[in-house]
């Protein structure tokens, strides 16, 4: 019999912590709300939340020492899943009211504005979902919701040699943006699978099946 994977929510002030951890625990996880360091990089996966301006969130991730948690985890690769600015985050520099600020720098690309006729999108969206993604497995067609202003609009990784190619998700409002990246052990997601429904119970369950 396997055993249930362990999840580590990483509490660093920032998201709405206590509906992901419902989330993740109705997908079969055994979860913890942790700042702690040593939880946070022993867990089976990580999953960082963010809520707001992306130069608060990088302060805060980096006060709480989870840009260090993050690259570690990476580099060991240890599952993480990044979820709106917490997926934003994850590339090189966020551009927004005027601040143009330094991100975690694991993915190239910028975060910029959306060019809409409505900001924020805010709803439900359809995607288009990556050639080999997991995250997607048997919720393609379905819709997730967003909360945002800003994301990444470019996918400028190259992957070569014995890496597998990275299965890259975009979604539309306005203009092309990406909805998710699954990259090795770095996977994120620019809508709220915990509060998508039982699609985004499913998608987060396809995350935990991935971690044992």
């Amino acid at each position: 019999m396997s055993r249930t994977p362990r999840v580590a929510v990483f509490d660093y002030e920032s998201g709405n912590v206590h509906s992901a951890v419902k989330a993740l625990a109705a997908a079969g996880a055994d979860v913890e709300l942790t700042g702690d360091r040593r939880a946070a990089q022993e867990a089976d996966g990580l999953f960082v939340p963010g809520v707001g301006a992306f130069a608060a969130v990088t302060e805060a991730l980096r006060a709480h020492g989870g840009d260090e948690i993050i690259g570690r985890r990476l580099a060991g690769g240890r599952p993480v899943l990044g979820i709106c600015v917490g997926m934003q985050v994850m590339f090189e520099r966020g551009v927004e009211r005027g601040q143009d600020v330094a991100g975690l720098g694991e993915w190239p690309g910028t975060v910029a504005e959306l060019d809409a006729p409505v900001l924020p999108h805010m709803g439900w969206n359809t995607v288009e979902a990556g050639e080999g993604s997991v995250l997607f497995r048997g919720v393609e067609e379905e819709r997730f919701y967003f909360v945002h202003s800003y994301a990444a609009k470019t996918w400028d990784l190259e992957v070569s040699g014995r890496f597998a190619q990275p299965s890259v998700t975009w979604a539309t409002h306005g203009e092309r943006f990406l909805a998710a990246v699954e990259n090795g052990p770095l996977s994120a997601t620019q809508f709220h699978p915990e509060k998508s429904g039982e699609a985004g119970i499913r998608l987060l369950r396809n995350w935990v099946g991935s971690l044992v």
